[in-house]
């Protein structure tokens, strides 16, 4: 998934996580930092969300459903991965992927995730806290060789 992807999925699905949250376009421009007048364009569709935009509604709607099922769960480490290219330290503790996740390898207490809606890569480590996540496929699964196959190294 793409930033460009992930803006036209929000700018979609904006008057839908408004309604889910119960939320008047005034106080939904308010809450995101976006003019009303903006905030009725993007419902239209004549106009995308900026990044900024997207975040705020990923940062602030976090569990908001349609969010969390149009992204795949966790919208903030999709953004944050996205953001970043890539992340490789240790970070919040997840459920361990029971939904959402297809598991591509498991080796030494570690478990190499993609998600089955944004298609991004994650390793867990033995108590589920993610250490890795990265869009590229090859560099997740090189990365999670380097780390299942040398037990020295420790997590970030």
């Amino acid at each position: 998934m793409t930033k460009e992807e992930i803006i036209l999925i929000i700018s979609e699905k904006l008057r839908l996580i408004r309604t889910e949250a119960d939320y008047t376009q005034d106080k939904m421009a308010n809450v995101i930092g976006l003019s009303k007048k903006t905030l009725v364009q993007i419902e239209k569709g004549r106009i995308e969300a900026n990044w900024t935009a997207v975040i705020a509604v990923c940062a602030l709607f976090r569990d908001n459903e349609t969010l969390t099922t149009s992204l795949g769960g966790e919208p903030l480490e999709v953004i944050e991965t996205i953001a970043r290219e890539g992340i490789d330290y240790r970070k919040e503790k997840t459920l361990g992927g029971k939904v959402w996740w297809k598991e591509i390898d498991r080796n030494e207490g570690f478990i190499l995730q993609q998600n089955l809606f944004s298609k991004h890569f994650r390793i867990l480590d033995h108590d589920d806290y993610r250490i890795y996540s990265s869009f590229d496929e090859e560099s997740s699964k090189s990365r999670f060789n380097e780390i299942s196959t040398n037990t020295n190294i420790s997590s970030r």
